[in-house]
């Protein structure tokens, strides 16, 4: 692909290892070649807004790399919330772009609110009290800026632990907790590498499942891109166009009030959820985002931990590509 292209998306990969989302970082770059080398993503797509008004565009991604197509729906909505208030940018035709919290934060270095959807690339929930597997982890990502505190950025899968989590549990050889995912039979299953047996539980019990259901609808079924059975599962299948769906918001807050205003309020409401009074052997009430601030500033510092069983796939991968491993 264009340097220029393939700088975006070693860049989005590193960040999402340096905030702490392991499981969508470089971890993926092996997969990520496999479909490439399968002729399964387009490397020089010509990425478009194929509807708009002033407030909503539609993207075709034209099957490139999910980190192009959605860092271009995040500026377009950006660009669009600046006059419109609020814009709403779907996305068809995409590919897997990493963490949720990515685009959702975009918006934040704008003084926007950024609100993130997407269908997941493979299907590992099945409908309350079902088996066959129809629905993704398929999450959601907000994201608000604050004055003096850190940002608060929910990001979330509607499953109990996303699929990537479950992928790097089992490369490093490691058992997943009860109640990640069950079996068939419904019963626990906690062994990664038995995963293809079981599915993904939902957050919440019925209530997650409906959430999966409507943001994949929202991300996916609104904006021509793949849902349900029409998912294609990115892990076992290197030649196939995905047509991941996302979805990307921009709410600028200068439209709903002053911004200074806004993040003051921001500043407040986390000191009162901070300094507010704790059960019995409680340390710290934390507020969403403090974990991927808390790892940015370590990494930063002290760099991004490879855990050797990655270290291993990557340099397999660098000599499988006759490049430099790494030292």
């Amino acid at each position: 692909m264009p340097p220029a292209d393939a700088k975006v998306i070693g860049e989005l990969m590193t960040r999402a290892d340096v905030q702490g989302s392991e499981g969508h970082g470089i971890f993926r770059l092996p997969q990520y070649v496999r479909r490439i080398k399968g002729g399964a993503v387009n490397v020089r797509p010509n990425i478009r807004v194929e509807r708009e008004a002033a407030g909503m565009a539609l993207i075709d991604g034209d099957n490139g790399m999910g980190h192009l197509v959605m860092r271009f729906a995040t500026e377009t909505a950006i660009a669009k919330a600046r006059t419109a208030g609020v814009a709403w940018v779907g996305v068809k035709h995409s590919n897997h772009a990493g963490p949720a919290s990515l685009y959702a934060s975009m918006p934040v270095a704008h003084d926007m609110v950024g609100l993130y959807l997407a269908v997941g690339n493979a299907n590992h929930l099945p409908p309350w009290g079902g088996i066959d597997m129809l629905l993704s982890t398929n999450p959601i990502a907000v994201a608000l800026p604050a004055g003096e505190e850190q940002s608060i950025v929910l990001d979330m899968a509607t499953t109990v632990a996303a699929y990537g989590k479950v992928k790097t549990k089992a490369q490093r050889g490691e058992m997943m907790p009860e109640g990640w995912m069950m079996d068939r039979e419904g019963r626990p299953l906690t062994d990664p590498k038995r995963a293809n047996e079981g599915f993904l539980l939902p957050i919440g019990g019925y209530k997650g499942y409906g959430l999966a259901l409507i943001f994949g609808m929202l991300a996916g079924t609104l904006n021509g891109a793949a849902m349900g059975k029409d998912v294609v599962d990115f892990n076992n299948d290197d030649t196939t166009p995905t047509n991941t769906g996302h979805a990307i918001v921009a709410f600028n807050v200068e439209a709903f009030q002053p911004v200074a205003e806004f993040k003051q309020s921001v500043d407040g409401l986390v000191r009162d959820i901070r300094n507010s009074r704790k059960l019995p052997g409680v340390e710290r009430i934390h507020i969403p985002g403090e974990g991927s601030h808390a790892a940015r500033a370590d990494r930063f510092k002290n760099g991004v931990p490879i855990p050797e069983a990655l270290l291993k796939a990557l340099n397999q991968l660098a000599g499988e590509l006759r490049i430099a491993p790494i030292g």
